[in-house]
């Protein structure tokens, strides 16, 4: 995500706390945080889906072949 980005989601909570936000502002907020949450989901199940687990028996499972690659969403 951009930083002007990251700088407008940080200017908006700081004016929702201060004055308060119009309906558009509030509009933009949530696009804004929506945005940046789906990048940090994106970002870890991309971390996850590279980490191997050695099982008790020995075995070394892929996370993201366990658990995520072929799940919507990766």
């Amino acid at each position: 995500m951009e930083k002007q980005k990251i700088d407008r989601i940080n200017e908006l909570y700081r004016k929702s706390k201060a004055e308060g936000l119009t309906d558009a502002e509030r509009k933009e907020q949530k696009i804004l945080r929506q945005e940046y949450l789906e990048l940090v989901r994106r970002n870890l199940r991309s971390q996850l889906n590279n980490i191997d687990i050695e099982e008790k028996d020995g075995t070394v499972v892929n996370l993201g072949e366990k658990y995520g690659s072929s799940k919507k969403g990766n």
